[in-house]
């Protein structure tokens, strides 16, 4: 809708938006202790055309925003199925022709003034540099990257090791390209395809042998009870008092 936007008026100065974590996020310990302002995909689009983010903090802001979300998610929805669109292409031609112009001519308010803002409208090959997703990795010792699930190995020019702790910008843009950049260079790379690691079952432990003992003829246990003998305490003897004198009693 932006980049829409910005090829048919130009670049905005700013936006006014809500505080989803799509426009506006938090920072991470690491950016706190570097002091970086942190930047969504978006909000780093968005810096690069100079546009500022405005996110809405006072309730009424905010409501005045979830409001016109509101508005577009259940009329547009509703439109697009009384219509039956249902593909992409569809969906932005009726967006450009039938539904924004006739939202506009209902909701829009005449500018307080006639000049227009608009930044210059960059050429296709800049704003292909900066509608893309931009992801760091880190560089293994053998120029092999893993990106969502992918293993990707890169091919350098000149060096023959690999960096050690050192990170690749992985880029994306919405025709499903890829291209990874290291320290502003673009490298080759090829996609590995990452044998299937079959775990291996644990070894149960071996069965021990249980040896059964009979108990012979003459064992008590095959005796009868009449031909026990009884058991016998012993006698505790009991020990003299040694230095000490004994008394006749009265």
């Amino acid at each position: 809708m932006l980049r829409a936007w910005i090829e048919k008026y130009g670049v905005p100065r700013a936006l006014y938006t809500d505080w989803k974590n799509v426009y506006k996020r938090k920072a991470t310990p690491r950016e706190q202790l570097r002091g970086e302002v942190p930047a969504t995909q978006f909000g780093r689009m968005c810096q690069r055309l100079g546009i500022r983010i405005i996110a809405a903090s006072s309730p009424q802001a905010k409501g005045r925003v979830e409001r016109n979300h509101g508005t577009h998610q259940d009329r547009l929805i509703k439109k697009l199925r009384r219509k039956k669109i249902d593909s992409y292409e569809a969906a932005n031609q009726y967006l450009e022709k039938e539904y924004l112009p006739e939202h506009n001519q209902r909701f829009a308010r005449p500018a307080a003034r006639t000049e227009d803002y608009h930044g210059r409208k960059p050429t296709a090959r800049e704003l292909r540099q900066i509608f893309r997703l931009e992801t760091e990795r880190s560089i293994s010792n053998d120029w092999v990257i893993r990106h969502e699930g992918r293993c990707l190995q890169l091919q350098p020019g000149q060096q023959r090791y690999g960096p050690t702790k050192s990170k690749a910008l992985v880029c994306e843009w919405e025709d499903g390209a890829m291209a990874v950049y290291y320290r502003g260079e673009r490298l080759a790379l090829t996609e590995l395809q990452e044998p299937i690691r079959k775990t291996a079952r644990p070894i149960p432990p071996a069965a021990r042998a249980m040896v059964v003992r009979k108990a012979k003829p003459d064992h008590p246990w095959r005796q009868g009870y009449q031909n026990m003998k009884p058991r016998v305490p012993n006698q505790v003897i009991a020990a003299p008092f040694v230095g000490i004198r004994t008394y006749a009693s009265p």
